[in-house]
């Protein structure tokens, strides 16, 4: 069974709107309905709908602040401030307007609080270079999530990269 599958249903995500709404599109008909989702806030959950075409499929709930773009591009990291050191290559795996995920390969010395000097370039036309100064948020194996530790400079490019 696919991963975008579960008990034969068809699976999707959609974004949560700052009003507590989402839009669900029918994989089959395409029919488009946005319905409240406060509710389910401050907790992970998976919706099961059923469109009035007659298609049941399970929608993922994503209340993240920001929308989380995915990418594959190589970088550089280098720990920063008192007591780090280190530093090495990385994969941008996301990007969104208040931080980036990566993961590194190997043995690291990342330890959450820790702030770093992120340098890479985004997959636009121009391949914009990024340096950015982040916070480490949480690390789970060789995956490590940030936030910018300036989120009102993000960036002209960043910025339009970033529009879904």
């Amino acid at each position: 069974m696919s991963r975008n599958q579960q008990y034969g249903m068809k699976r999707q995500k959609s974004f949560v709107k700052t009003n507590d709404t989402a839009s669900i599109r029918c994989p089959d008909c395409a029919l488009v309905k946005n319905i409240a989702v406060g509710k389910f806030r401050n907790r992970k959950h998976t919706l099961k709908t059923r469109c009035s075409c007659g298609t049941t499929f399970l929608v993922a709930l994503d209340f993240r602040r920001h929308y989380r773009k995915p990418t594959k591009t190589i970088g550089v990291y280098s720990l920063i401030g008192e007591s780090c050191s280190g530093g090495g290559q990385m994969q941008v795996n996301n990007i969104s307007r208040s931080g980036v995920g990566f993961s590194v390969s190997g043995m690291h010395n990342i330890s959450t609080g820790q702030k770093a000097l992120l340098n890479f370039r985004i997959d636009d036309k121009k391949q914009t270079e990024l340096t950015k100064k982040v916070l480490i948020k949480n690390i789970r194996k060789n995956t490590i999530g940030c936030e910018f530790i300036n989120q009102n400079l993000i960036g002209k490019d960043l910025g339009v990269y970033l529009q879904p």
